[in-house]
Order: structure tokens, then sequence, then C-alpha cells
């Protein structure tokens, strides 16, 4: 067995038997990652890599509004979902616009958000 295919198995098994609050976690820490490596190679001026990095970090709040339980959450949800909803979209814009300062505010509302959910 070589070495990738061990680390991707441990990661996938870290992910299949986590709990929901440990998967929503690691959700918002990749969403952060992608955001950070977005501004890194947008300094850089790499605009593919840019665009990449914020379409990954839109795929993870896409997750999250997917996953959101209206049932059981209530008007909170209501509220995650708008507040996704306009992260997304502004994600959207960023990327068009080369804009960093709208990934700096869509990256503090994520690490709000992840901070929130690791104190709960």
């Amino acid at each position: 067995m070589n070495h990738a295919y061990a680390k991707n198995a441990y990661k996938n098994n870290q992910v299949t038997t986590a709990p929901q609050k440990k998967l929503i976690i690691m959700l918002y820490d990749g969403a952060i990652k992608n955001l950070k490596l977005a501004k890194i190679a947008m300094e850089e001026k790499k605009i593919e890599e840019t665009n990449t990095n914020l379409i990954k970090a839109q795929n993870i709040i896409m997750e999250l509004m997917t996953t959101l339980n209206f049932e059981a959450g209530g008007d909170i949800a209501k509220s995650l979902h708008q507040l996704y909803d306009y992260m997304y979209r502004k994600l959207i814009r960023a990327n068009i616009d080369k804009d960093i300062d709208s990934i700096n505010e869509v990256e503090r509302y994520m690490e709000e958000l992840r901070n929130t959910w690791a104190q709960i």
C-alpha cells in the first residue's frame, strides 16, 4: 500500500466516523484554508489557483447550506442559510472582481462560526 493511498484512507475514515459537530468544524476549517490559499494566490496573480480555491470554499459553503435542518434549527437555521447564501454570493463576486476584501470578510464570518461551533 502506498503512502498516498494510506493517507486518503485515513482521512476518509476520519470523516465517516466523526460526530456531526466535528464534521461541521472540519467543513469550516476547509473553507477557511481555501480562502487563505485563494488570497495568497490572488496576491501572487495566480488567477487559476485563486479561482480553484474560491470555488472549493464556495462548495463547502453550499454543503453547509444543504445540510441545514430547518425543522430542528428553526430561526437559527434560517439565519444561517441567509448568511451562507450571502457568503456564497460574496465569493462569486470576489472571484469575478478579484476582491481580497470580500474574501477577508467571508473568512472572518467563517472563523466566527467555526469558533462558535467549537465552543458548543
